[in-house]
């Protein structure tokens, strides 16, 4: 797949060009995703971000790091944390930045070392794509968990998208599928979940972990920590 969000961050950052990111869906008109987004530092950052990182502890695995910004407010706090991402263009500008432990790699093949903290934020559990793939990914992280460790990470119900008539398509509603335009580029179609409160504790106990909602707000959104 064309690593069309890697080259925006990368662009962005190395000042290279100032073309828009867009996001077509297939629910309603594209969408520009702002690039900055991915270089707020903290006080651009909203509620459920910040009481993640607030909840944080131990060895840190942030997953889906992106340009690294959750990861180096980690850093400066004095936690020890290692990014993860799939894309070596944003793996280079995260360490341009002084993020000091960058791993390229891809989460679901990941296995390397065992953490305290494993985060995903800006709805990154939304990577998993599909409600059965969520439920392999909650038995992976069981692999990459110390002993009391935690998993952190926001998701939201979009159930408002759809006006009170859910889509009787078969598939999970909060399953969506999301294409990046950029550059007169665009990458493949690819899944991406949104998790709704009910349906995610169901999975959560099925794969034998704890939930416990930490926040949530008026936009649907919430944020979790899920113990073995």
């Amino acid at each position: 797949m064309k690593d069309i969000l890697g080259q925006a961050i990368h662009n962005h950052y190395h000042k290279k060009a100032t073309h828009k990111l867009w996001i077509n869906n297939q629910y309603g008109p594209k969408e520009e995703m702002p690039i900055e987004t991915y270089f707020r530092d903290e006080d651009d950052m909203p509620d459920i971000e910040w009481l993640a990182l607030n909840e944080c502890r131990g060895e840190v695995l942030d997953i889906g790091a992106g340009a690294g910004s959750h990861a180096l407010i980690l850093q400066d706090r004095g936690f020890d944390v290692t990014a993860l991402e799939i894309s070596a263009l944003a793996v280079d500008v995260m360490q341009a930045r002084g993020v000091k432990k960058v791993v390229t790699a891809d989460i679901f093949e990941y296995n390397a070392h065992k953490y305290d903290t494993l985060l995903l934020l800006m709805n990154g559990i939304g990577l998993t794509g599909t409600l059965s793939n969520l439920k392999t990914f909650l038995q992976h992280t069981k692999l990459l968990l110390n002993k009391g460790g935690q998993l952190l990470f926001d998701s939201s119900d979009i159930a408002y998208l759809y006006e009170g008539n859910l889509p009787d398509t078969g598939k999970y509603y909060g399953e969506l599928s999301y294409q990046y335009q950029y550059n007169r580029q665009t990458s493949d179609w690819f899944p991406w979940l949104y998790v709704d409160e009910k349906t995610l504790t169901t999975i959560a106990n099925e794969a034998g972990y704890d939930i416990e909602v930490l926040l949530e707000d008026e936009y649907q959104q919430y944020l979790v920590r899920l113990t073995i």
